[in-house]
Order: structure tokens, then sequence, then C-alpha cells
């Protein structure tokens, strides 16, 4: 579509079209150019002047994780170090001493003048904002520098001091500089300006660095880490600034667009920028424009330049690594490349028979974008059709575009709603290549017969998607891609189109339900009297018993299926035998990643307690008594949650296979974050036993919000005991205080925000829609009251007691810690390790309940042992009979 306005950066500095002698005035009092049109119709995006580049990032990155090898290089192979210095001393000092005076007058000079030359050339072609990037990364470097070389003279090992410096030729008193405080600024700035992007400059500036280098190793003034740590700074440090204030924008303008066609042999009149295209997928689709020539049919032009490949790279880079089987496209390409894969995209599906648009002639667009030139095709796309327009026809006409593509091996890789485009004449032609594969996998393809599916389907049901996809690839190929329909395997958009309706029908279901269960629900009076447990007659569980009938009836009627399962049953209508398991595709997910990372984390702060810790003195030492109380209180803790969860379960279920459902809950826990698997476990456990799903989940809703009250008031009481019982007066903890400060802002800041109240009050009404109720139940059934808050505090009881029992195995009388203290300090580790995204909490609750106990006076001989066998007795032990418990319920159908 056509937009009217010019964009600001196509207008600026240029003259009046009427001071023009070859303008003509069209009528409305109009100039127009008569030789040419450099401005392009439509108003472009305003251009940012800086933008931030995912690949400086990534060379920050990267820089630093060189520092950190570089420094543990060091540290911990110093025989190594000192081997590679004396080699390197060995060999230039057989040198001759005019080279080496030559090399470091020249290197001197040089290193100064070099900078300066490159600053009055960037100056001249008025690039001033570059010269200030360099100045202020220099700068920068400058202090990292002198920042390091203090660190290496006070503070770093020893190892690190011998390998970064040397006795100083002229003082042998004196160290040589860890890093040259001159030498990492130079670099700092010359990478800033750009300066190794252009192959002249780079080439003298590698001559000048090496020799700089040389001089300096032969004459002992420096080492060699110590000169690939300043080269390691200077270049870290000028990325780390591209990368804060941004680089220059040198996106192309209009004029330079078509300046671009001129070079091809086109002769453009007019240019206009369409519309932006989703920019789901990561951004990176290029800029798209619709040109007029003086003679002959319009184009579609497709503009590139690095801002834009850049966008959607962090996407890329984690599809590239989560995925197994394939790989998508590079997550950095140059632009050379990306260029050269869509005309090598282009020209493959228009010789596989497919409607594709024709690529005429490509070129570069300046060393920061390149241009395609299509034939213009015209045309709407399948997401701009109504659904009157989008025939069978239609539908199999796309299918036979897809069938000619992978007749060829040949993958789209995002056939999605706005890359199927329908000319005036009903044809269908696949845009949007670029991401496509070349001599693709069977994988790939069964992917896009997928993803074409689900697109279909989203816009003409799920029968109608799939009755075309057979009449064109017969019943074998879309039956082979059932395993392949899931969300992993789909674009990013259409995943959010799925979640977006997922949503919806959760809520149309939920309404349905409680509406039902008002219908149904009859007053009954017996109710009000909360006295006394109620006991129903025959006549009051019939009417029960037809309650929950009509409430199930109301759920099987709301329930929808979503459009995946949708497909797969329209094609195993007709193939039966079709395979329906979804193949494994992720390598990695994201859980399992920050599992690994936390996990990792934990380790490594655990060993660095553990180091010092004899363990068999300890051991031999240990109280055994208190090993076996520690043992009883962490048995006891499974029939507290049992009483726990039943508190808030008004309809009768066995107690024993409860505390069996507590003990499979700890095999559980490893496999899942401790606040979803437990969750999750008891919520199915109920249904199991027949109480109803959405009472189940309220039950254990309200369980939960009964629980974190009683966790949050019991922390508070805690927290001002050990604030009061080391002091006279009663005054709170400065902890309580930290906690209830920091409380209230956050409840100003949710409040005052907009975007995070709507966030909140959607939460707490589905809360009330479900929980309250249920919470009201139980009200009328004090019994269950007393058993569920009684399960609760005797469950934090005997965690705590546990813990405290830990302790006094491998402590004595002089480090015996307070009930209190040890009260909060598990209070704070169970609340971190059920907000962590790790397995039962592993690394996050182990290292805040050895700080804890650190903090409130225990030694770290004792602590951590202590927190070791805690978590031995209440995690890593139960997991065998949990497994056990977890199979002998799913046997007898309990799970």
């Amino acid at each position: 579509m056509k937009q009217q306005g010019a964009h600001p950066e196509d207008t600026e500095g240029t003259p009046d079209a009427s001071s023009r002698p070859d303008t003509a005035k069209e009528p409305g009092g109009a100039h127009r150019d008569v030789a040419h049109i450099d401005e392009v119709e439509g108003d472009e995006p305003l251009l940012p002047a800086r933008v931030h580049r995912p690949s400086d990032l990534m060379r920050l990155v990267g820089g630093v994780l060189a520092v950190v090898v570089l420094l543990a290089i060091a540290a911990f192979a110093h025989g190594t170090t000192s081997g590679l210095e004396q080699d390197i001393n060995k060999g230039t000092g057989q040198a001759p001493d005019l080279l080496i005076k030559i090399a470091g007058l020249a290197s001197s000079i040089a290193i100064l003048l070099v900078p300066v030359a490159f600053a009055i050339e960037r100056l001249i072609k008025r690039d001033g904002l570059r010269i200030a990037d360099g100045v202020l990364a220099a700068v920068l470097a400058h202090g990292v520098t002198l920042a390091t070389d203090l660190w290496v003279a006070r503070a770093a090992p020893d190892s690190i001091q011998d390998a970064l410096t040397q006795p100083s030729p002229g003082d042998i008193h004196a160290l040589t500089d860890p890093v040259h405080g001159y030498l990492a600024p130079v670099i700092a700035y010359m990478t800033a300006v750009g300066m190794s992007r252009r192959p002249r400059w780079r080439a003298v500036l590698w001559v000048v660095l090496l020799l700089d280098a040389f001089s300096m190793l032969v004459t002992g003034y420096t080492t060699p880490f110590s000169i690939i740590l300043t080269v390691l700074i200077g270049w870290t440090v000028a990325y780390g600034t591209l990368y804060a204030v941004g680089s220059p924008n040198v996106r192309p303008t209009g004029r330079t667009l078509m300046a671009g066609l001129r070079t091809v042999g086109f002769r453009p009149v007019t240019a206009s920028r369409e519309e932006a295209a989703d920019a789901a997928e990561g951004g990176d689709r290029g800029r798209r424009y619709f040109v007029t020539l003086e003679d002959g049919p319009p184009l579609d032009v497709t503009v590139v330049d690095r801002e834009q490949q850049a966008q959607g790279f962090f996407y890329r880079a984690w599809r590239n690594l989560a995925l197994r089987g394939f790989a998508t496209r590079r997550s950095l390409q140059s632009l050379r490349q990306a260029l050269e894969q869509e005309a090598l995209l282009a020209y493959a599906a228009i010789a596989a028979g497919a409607n594709a648009p024709k690529l005429i002639a490509t070129s570069e667009l300046g060393p920061d974008a390149v241009m395609l030139v299509y034939e213009h095709t015209g045309g709407r796309t399948l997401d701009s059709l109504d659904d009157e327009e989008i025939t069978d026809e239609l539908l199999r006409d796309t299918w036979h575009q897809v069938k000619a593509l992978q007749s060829r091996r040949i993958a789209h890789r995002r056939l999605v709603g706005d890359a199927i485009v329908v000319d005036r004449s009903g044809t269908v032609i696949l845009t949007d290549l670029r991401g496509g594969e070349i001599a693709a996998g069977d994988l790939l393809l069964r992917m896009d017969v997928s993803q074409l599916l689900v697109t279909l389907g989203l816009r003409v049901g799920a029968e109608r998607a799939v009755a075309s996809a057979l009449s064109v690839l017969g019943p074998d190929a879309v039956a082979d891609c059932l395993p392949m329909l899931q969300p992993i395997a789909l674009s990013r958009s259409t995943r959010a189109t799925l979640r977006r309706l997922a949503r919806e029908r959760a809520e149309r279901e939920r309404e349905a339900v409680l509406e039902a269960s008002r219908h149904s629900r009859p007053p009954r009076a017996h109710e009000a009297d909360d006295s006394r447990p109620v006991v129903l007659d025959k006549a009051g569980k019939k009417a029960v018993r037809a309650e929950q009938r009509a409430e199930k009836r109301a759920i099987d009627e709301a329930r929808e299926e979503d459009m995946l399962s949708q497909i797969r049953q329209e094609v195993l209508r007709i193939r039966p035998q079709a395979p329906v398991e979804p193949a494994r595709l992720e390598r990695v997910r994201p859980r399992t990643l920050i599992s690994l990372i936390a996990g990792a984390i934990g380790a490594y702060f655990l060993l660095t307690q553990l180091t010092h810790i004899e363990f068999g003195p300890l051991i031999s030492n240990a109280e055994w008594g208190w090993v076996a109380a520690a043992v009883l209180f962490s048995a006891l803790s499974y029939v507290a949650a049992a009483m726990a969860l039943l508190g808030f379960v008004p309809e009768r279920v066995p107690f024993l296979r409860t505390v069996a459902a507590q003990v499979a809950g700890s095999f559980v826990k490893i496999v899942a974050p401790a606040a979803v698997g437990g969750v999750a476990l008891n919520t199915r456990f109920l249904q199991r036993a027949g109480v109803r799903p959405g009472l189940a989940v309220a039950s254990v809703g309200a369980s939960q919000l009964f629980g974190l009250g009683c966790h949050i008031l019991m922390l508070l009481a805690f927290g001002y005991l050990t604030g009061t019982e080391k002091t006279p007066s009663l005054s709170p903890s400065r902890t309580v205080i930290g906690g209830l400060l920091t409380v209230a802002v956050l409840v100003l800041v949710v409040t005052s925000v907009p975007f995070l109240r709507k966030f909140v009050v959607t939460r707490v009404r589905s809360l009330f829609a479900g929980v309250v109720p249920r919470m009201l139940d139980v009200l009328q059934r004090p019994q269950k009251l007393v058993t569920g808050i009684g399960g609760m505090l005797l469950l934090t009881a005997c965690f705590v007691m546990c813990l405290d029992a830990s302790i006094r195995a491998f402590g004595d009388e002089s480090t015996s810690v307070s009930i209190a203290g040890v009260a909060v300090v598990f209070l704070a580790g169970n609340a971190l390790g059920s907000a962590a995204p790790t397995p039962g909490g592993v690394g996050a609750v182990e290292a805040t309940l050895t700080v804890g106990l650190i903090a409130v006076g225990l030694p770290k001989e004792v602590a951590a042992p202590a927190v070791l066998l805690f978590r031995l007795l209440t995690l890593w032990l139960p997991v065998l009979p949990g497994w056990l418990a977890f199979n002998h319920l799913t046997r007898k159908a309990a799970l």
C-alpha cells in the first residue's frame, strides 16, 4: 500500500524545487523533477541517529570471556606461562640491535600518527561522530588499564602478577606495567572508529601493533600475556562503548535507493514505501518499495541493511541452540551472504515450477546495505483476504506451489499468511523465500507441511485445510507430518496466535463451568449451620450426584479442541495408523538451561565452602542421636503435608493414600521446580480420588494460599524474635523493617503502573472465581480448617526441627543457634527454593541456608555439613521411596 508524505532524511539538505531549472510545475502547486525524482513517496519511520547492534554485544561478551580465560591460564598454568616467556625472550634476544631500534622508533611514531591521520580523513568526510566514539572508547580504555594495573599490583594472585609483569630493564627493583597505558586506548580508539573495516587502514594498524609488540618484548618492557591482555582490553572496551552509545545509523535513504536502481539500468520515476510487514519473525525481512519506471512495468524492491539484519539475532541464535536435528540459517549472516541466499532461493523456486517473485537484479547500496529487485506481483496476502474469498481451489493451488518446491527439496521455512500472495487473477505466489533451505532434509519438508496446515486451519478450519492437503499431497505425505505438529516446529507468529486462542478458549470453558455450577446448585438450608459437620441423607447425596453430573456435562460441552488436535483428528480419520507421537525437536529447553546454570552456581558455591572442611574428623565426631532425630522429623513432614492438603478438601479422601502421594511428590520435585511439581501432583491425585477438576484445582490453590499466608506470618514473627532475643527492649529487627518497607514499595509500584495493576487484578479475579468459593466451603467445616492450618504449622515445625537436629549433630553447645534463628533461615531458604526454576530448588536452597546459618553466627565448618545432611534427608534420600510410591499410585490409577 502506498503512503503519503516524505521521509525527513530524503528532503533534508536538498535545495527548494522552485529554484532548480529542470523542474516543471504540476497542478496544485507541486513540482516534479523532469529528469528524475530522488524522493520516496511514503511516510518512512524516522530513523534513529544510532542503533545498538547485537554483533557489538556479542563481541563485548566474547572479549570479557577471553580476558577471564587469559587470567585463568595465568593463575593456574604458571609453569606454562613461564616456559612461554622464556622461549619468546630467547627467540627475540637473537634479533639485531639495529632492527630493534628501528622497530621501536617506527612503532612509537606510528602509534600516534596513524590515529591522528585517520581522524583527519574522517573529519574531511564529515564523519565526526565516529571520531567522538573513538575518543570516548580511548578514555574508558585508559581508565580500565589504570584499574587493572592497580588490581595486579595490590590484590591479584602472585601467579597472575608474574605472568603480566617482569623486572624493569631500567630499574631492577621495579616491575613493568601489567597493561600498556597508551596501547590499549589506541586499540580502543581505532576499533571504535571502524578502522578495522577498511582494508588499507587495517593493514597499517596491524603493522603498527606488531612492530610495537616486537620492540616491547625484545627490550624486556612487557610479557606476552601483557600484550594479549592489552589488546583484549582495548578491543572489549571499544565494542562495549559502541553497544552502549550505539553506532551511527547508515541505513540508506530513498535517494540512495533511486541512485542504486539507476546503476543497474533502470530509470525510476517514483518509489513508495510499502507498509511494514509483521515483524514477529525477527523483523529482518527488509524494507519494501513499489517503484514505477519511465518505461516498463513497475518493480518491487527489497532493501536489507545491517540494522535490519541484526534484528532477531538472539531469537535465531536460541533456535539454533535449542533445536536438534537441524539448524536455522546462521544467526548473523553478512549482507553478501544474505543477498546470495535470497537470490539462490528465488531462482531455485522458479526452476522448480513454483510461482515466486522473479528476481531481475541485485546490487549493493554502499557498504552497509543491499538491494534486490523483483518484478511486481501485485495482489493481496492470505491474511488480508476475507473468509469467503478463500475458496477450495485457492487452497489446492497453495498446496500445489508447496508440492513444486518440495519436489526439488526446497524448504520455505515460513509458510504463514503474509508469505502467501494471491494476485488479481487468483494465482497463488509464494514470497519471503529468504529463510528457506536448498537440498532440505525430510524434517524441514515435513515441518513446512505442518506449518501450512496450521496456517490454513486458522483461517478455514481444520477440515478444509486437511482435505485440501490430502487432495494434492496424498494421505501418506500428510500423515508423515503429524510428529511435526507441535508448537516448537511452528513459526513465531503462529505460536503467538495459538497461545492467544488457548487463553480465550480457557476463559470460555471456565465461564461455562461456573455458569453451570450456579444453575445446578440449589441452596441448602443445613449448610448455614457451622457448628456441626454436614450429614447428608439419601436425598441429599442424590442431589449432590446430580450436581456433579450437571457440572461434568457442562465441562464436556464447553471443552474445545485446539487447532493442532483438530488437525490430528482429521488426519487420523484417513490414516488411523499414522504416527502421532511428537518428534523430539528440542535439544535443550530454557528451563533445563536455567536449571543447569543455577545448579552449577550452587555446586560451585558449595564446593568453595567444602574445600576447607575436613569431613573425616567431623563425621567421626557427629552425634548420631541427633541424626536419627533429623530422620524422624523428615519422615513426619509427609504426614503433616497430607494434613495440610486434606484440610482444604471437603470431600472424603483416604488419608494413607494422601500420605503416599506426598511421598511420591519427593520424586516429582527432582524432575520439576518445587513450586510446580507438587501442585500438579496434588491436583492430579485429587482428581483421581473423585474430586471434580475445577474443585481439585481450587483445593490445591486454597492450601497454597493459606500456606503462603502462614509462611509470611511465621517469617515476620520469627524475624521479630531474632531481633529481640539479644536486646532487652522489644524493638523489631532491621531485617523485618526493611522487608516491610520493600513490600510497601512494591505495592506502590504495582498500583501505580497500569500494566502491572491490570496483571495483578486479572490474577486476583481468577483467584476469587475459583479458590475463594472453595475456601468458603472449607470454613463451613471447622474441623477441616483446623486440620489444614495445623498441618501447615506442623510441616514447618518438622522442617525447622530437622534442620536444628542436623546442626546439633555436627555442633556443640558453643556453636548452637536459637530455634528462632533456625526458623528464619529455613523459611527464607524455602521461599527462595520455591521461586527458583531448578528442580527441588537445587543450588538456591543450599546456598541460602548455608549463608543464612553463617549470618546467624554458625561457623561454616558446621553450617555446610548441616545443610548437606538436611538436604540429604529432605530431598535426595526420599527420591527412591518417592519413585516407588509414584509407581504404586500410578498402577492403582491414583495418579
